[in-house]
Parts: structure tokens; C-alpha cells; sequence
């Protein structure tokens, strides 16, 4: 077991100490065998990591009665007009984009729906080099059982990677990879036979399947995840022959139909093998499909789209309560966070202050407050979700009772941790968050209630000293405001 000195968050915002408790609390909490071994990615190889596992994803739609477009992946400021809360607003006239770009200019043209996923890396040692990689899937509104619209509570992809030893594609492998199927955490181990990937030249791409942006009651809906069961070649010779556009999924019989693929822009062996195209408005028109979710459609009628990456941290400073949250989020269910050090852009410029900081997460939607959350409070973001075992991926998605425990900091890990023996934050249980809580899942699922595997990164895991990065809170990929897709990404 570890043994962790006692640290206290203070209570004010300035904090002129920081750079001296970085430096003191370097070794604390941490392994001797950890230094032996440290070693950090670069920053280039931290986003060729993120854009060599990025998902591929294959998408059934509702694209009938004049809904084209409605689930095209996208970005938070599609409409370029700074304010998140009219997003759903918005989204219900992408027809009327797709339509409007055929005839040339018009009030549409200076949208930029830019499919994106936001994503981030945290790099730690433990008995080597391990990463886990998020990526979250965007989209601006789905539709519930009632029939009404909501702001999208969008999806998440998660990978740990472990035994990194340089570039991807260098022998590192995929420990297990977990998707959200709305509040459900469904994970897939090594070897499973759901976790299929698209091997190629630049790029290691799990396969995943997302549901239309409709409701279907009891069926896959509303923009929800699951694993892909059939093999990349299953799809190629489907592709090569002209075949209908179908993929298995996990824990559903059949196979549902495939109307959109999203691919990574950055895997250029990807991108050719689907002939995928930037979405911009000049191809909208091009690229929205019109099918019904429930028709049947052969791969030459598949719109196959590009997708950037960008960074969880781009979203995070407008939940900030100095960063303009009331465009975006409610004053309500407000959550601390202790950062040791700010939230910094692509040049290292913080944008968020250090010191004990105060994030709202209650989506702000001009047409009704429908209770979606934004990151902050995303239990994914600490690793205090709970997983779902197999023959429970369509049961419910936990009590959240491991979350509970883990802000009250009442469990152990299963090294014999709590959260705030981890940390050395003996004043956070129920009162705050250190900005680098995170909980690394083994990927074996507990039934315990309030229990699962895996243990908390220990004291100063995340400092370079120590072989550690916390890409939650660091943006990496540039912001290429105002642009299209596939536009020239300024240097």
C-alpha cells in the first residue's frame, strides 16, 4: 500500500504557492519502481496516438421526411454564433442548410458543422506506459420516448492502452475498450470477440455502431452506442461487392443498417479505403442522407464523412464560473474542482485559473431546460462510473452508488485506497474534486454494489517527473476557428 501525504486544497482563489507544491509533491504517493521507468510522450505523439485509435464510426440514420442532416455528427459551435443554448433550436433547420447549399450563398453558408470528437489522453506508469483515450461524440439534439427534442447527452468512446513504448503501432495493445449506451458503461475486453478494429497503415480504428437520432422505444435509439461484431474484412467485401450496408452489433439479433460512416480525417488509409469526404457546405447536399432507419441500403448509397479530433479541454472553460457559463449552462448543481494548475490552450496559455474553481454543467436550452448534463459532471470524466457486465449491457445503467462513494471517499480500491489517501487530499470527501481524481477501471465487472476494479492514480502521477499527463484539462489539437471541414489547418 501507498502512503500518501496529507494535503489541504486552500480555500481562496490565489494560490502563489502552486509552482512550489508541484515541485514538492513530485514524488509523493508515487511508487519507487515508477521512477525507474518514467518517461513522457511529446506532445506530437500524444495526438498521434489519439488519432491512430480514433473510432470509426457506422451509423444507422432518420433521414426521411425532409430530416436530412439531422444526424450528421458535429460541433458545439456549428452555427458560429458563441452560444451553445440554442444549439437543439438550430439543429431542427439543418435541413434547411442541405437545401439551401444547392442553390449557393445564403444566411447558412457561414455554419460550420465540422463533424467532430472531443477527446482526450491521460498518460500514467504503472508497471509501464499505459494510456486511456476518450473520445465524445457530438451530436445537437436526439428525441426521447415522449416525442419531445432534447439537447443531445452526447456518447463516449474509452480505450486503455497499455505497455506504450513509443509511437502507435509499436507494440502496444488495447486492454479494453467501454462505449456508452446511454446511462449504461458496456466494456469490452481484449480478445472479446465484439471488439473489432480496421487495422491499416495509419490507424488501429475500433469499429462502433450509433443508433439514429429518433426514438424507437425499446429498439436502438436516440444516438446510442454498441460494438461493431463483425471483422473490418466483413464490411470490405460488403464494400467491394456492392453489398447492402448492414453491421452486427453487441447484445441485439441481426444486423441494423448503416446510412453514414464517420471517419477519422487524420487516417489517410481510413479515408481512402471508405472514400470518405469532408463534410463543408458545399457538399452538404452531397453527403445527408434521406433514408428511413429502417431501410435497407446498398454501400454505394452510404455518405462516408470525415471527422476531426479537438479537446475536451475546448469545452470545459465555458462551464467555468469566470468563463461566460450563463450562455451556455443553468446556475443550478454547480461542482467544485481543486486545480492544481490551469486549463491551458494549444499554446499553453491558461484559460482556466488554478486554485479551487467552481464548473456549472446544467445544459441552458432556450426552448426548455431539459436536465442534460454537460462534462463536468460526466462520471466518466473521474472514472467513477460503473460497468455493465455482459448479459446486463440492455439492463439498467447503475445505481451510482461507486460514484457516491468515491466523492464521500468512503470505499477502497483494489490496491487499498481511497480517493483522498490517493490523492493526499484529506479534505475533499464530499466537498470537492482534485482536478486529477481519476480512476483507472481493470475492466473486470464488480456486482458489489458501490465497488468496482481497478485502483486510483496515486498522489503526483500526472507530472512529467513521474511519466504523467493529464490531458483532461490541456488542449492539444489546434481550434481552426471559422473554417470548414477539411479546410488547410493554419501552422
Amino acid at each position: 500500500m501507498l502512503s500518501c501525504q496529507t494535503r489541504h486544497a486552500p480555500s481562496s482563489q490565489g494560490l502563489g504557492l502552486l509552482a512550489v507544491l508541484a515541485l514538492t509533491l513530485a514524488g509523493l504517493c508515487w511508487p519507487a519502481e515508477a521512477h525507474a521507468q518514467t518517461w513522457s510522450l511529446t506532445t506530437a505523439q500524444r495526438k498521434a496516438f489519439l488519432q491512430y485509435y480514433a473510432p470509426i464510426v457506422l451509423k444507422r440514420a432518420n433521414g426521411n421526411d425532409g430530416r436530412h442532416g439531422y444526424d450528421w455528427i458535429t460541433q458545439f459551435d456549428f452555427d458560429q454564433d458563441g452560444d451553445f443554448s440554442n444549439n437543439k433550436l438550430h439543429w431542427k433547420t439543418i435541413n434547411q442548410y442541405v437545401d439551401a447549399s444547392r442553390t449557393g450563398p445564403s444566411a447558412f453558408d457561414r455554419w460550420r458543422i465540422r463533424p467532430t470528437l472531443y477527446s482526450s489522453l491521460i498518460e500514467f506508469m504503472d508497471g509501464g506506459k499505459n494510456l486511456v483515450l476518450v473520445y465524445h461524440i457530438y451530436h445537437a439534439l436526439d428525441k426521447n420516448a415522449a416525442g419531445d427534442y432534447q439537447l443531445h447527452d452526447w456518447e463516449r468512446v474509452e480505450l486503455l492502452v497499455k505497455n506504450v513504448v513509443g509511437a502507435p503501432g509499436s507494440g502496444e495493445s488495447v486492454a479494453h475498450a467501454i462505449v456508452t449506451q446511454h446511462k449504461r458503461n458496456v466494456i469490452r475486453q481484449q480478445g472479446h470477440v465484439d471488439l473489432n478494429f480496421m487495422q491499416s497503415a495509419t490507424g488501429k480504428h475500433l469499429l462502433i455502431w450509433q443508433a439514429e437520432w429518433s426514438d424507437k422505444l425499446l429498439a436502438a435509439h436516440g444516438q446510442e452506442l454498441r460494438f461493431v461484431t463483425d471483422p473490418y474484412s466483413f464490411f470490405a467485401g460488403r464494400m467491394s461487392t456492392a453489398g447492402n450496408a448492414e453491421a452486427g452489433v453487441n447484445n441485439d439479433d441481426g444486423r441494423k443498417n448503416v446510412h453514414y460512416v464517420f471517419v477519422p480525417e487524420a487516417s489517410a488509409s481510413a479515408v481512402t479505403a471508405f472514400g470518405a469526404r469532408p463534410l463543408s457546405y458545399a457538399t452538404a447536399d452531397l453527403l445527408a442522407s434521406r433514408y428511413d432507419n429502417g431501410k435497407t441500403i446498398t454501400w454505394p448509397n452510404v455518405k462516408r464523412i470525415t471527422y476531426e479530433l479537438q479537446d475536451l479541454a475546448d469545452i470545459l472553460p465555458t462551464h467555468w464560473q469566470y468563463g461566460g457559463y450563463q450562455t451556455h449552462w443553468l446556475s443550478t448543481s454547480p461542482i467544485d474542482f481543486y486545480l492544481e494548475s490551469p486549463v491551458v490552450n494549444e499554446a499553453g496559455q491558461a484559460e482556466v485559473s488554478a486554485g479551487m474553481q467552481r464548473f456549472f454543467p446544467q445544459t441552458r436550452d432556450i426552448e426548455n431546460e431539459d436536465e442534460r448534463e454537460g462534462y463536468p459532471a460526466k462520471k466518466w470524466l473521474l472514472g467513477t462510473f460503473e460497468l455493465n457486465a455482459s448479459a446486463s449491457d440492455t439492463g439498467g445503467g447503475g445505481s451510482g452508488a461507486f460514484h457516491d462513494n468515491a466523492w464521500a471517499s468512503t470505499g477502497v480500491d483494489s490496491r487499498g485506497q481511497t480517493r483522498a489517501s490517493a490523492s493526499g487530499y484529506t479534505t475533499s470527501p464530499g466537498s470537492f474534486w482534485w482536478q486529477h481524481d481519476y480512476f483507472v477501471h481493470s475492466g473486470t465487472v464488480d456486482s458489489t454494489e458501490g465497488v468496482e476494479q481497478g485502483f486510483w492514480l496515486p498522489g503526483a502521477w500526472y507530472l512529467t517527473q513521474n511519466g504523467g499527463f493529464d490531458g483532461r484539462w490541456v488542449q492539444l489539437f489546434d481550434d481552426r476557428p471559422g473554417l470548414e471541414s477539411g479546410a488547410v489547418r493554419p501552422e
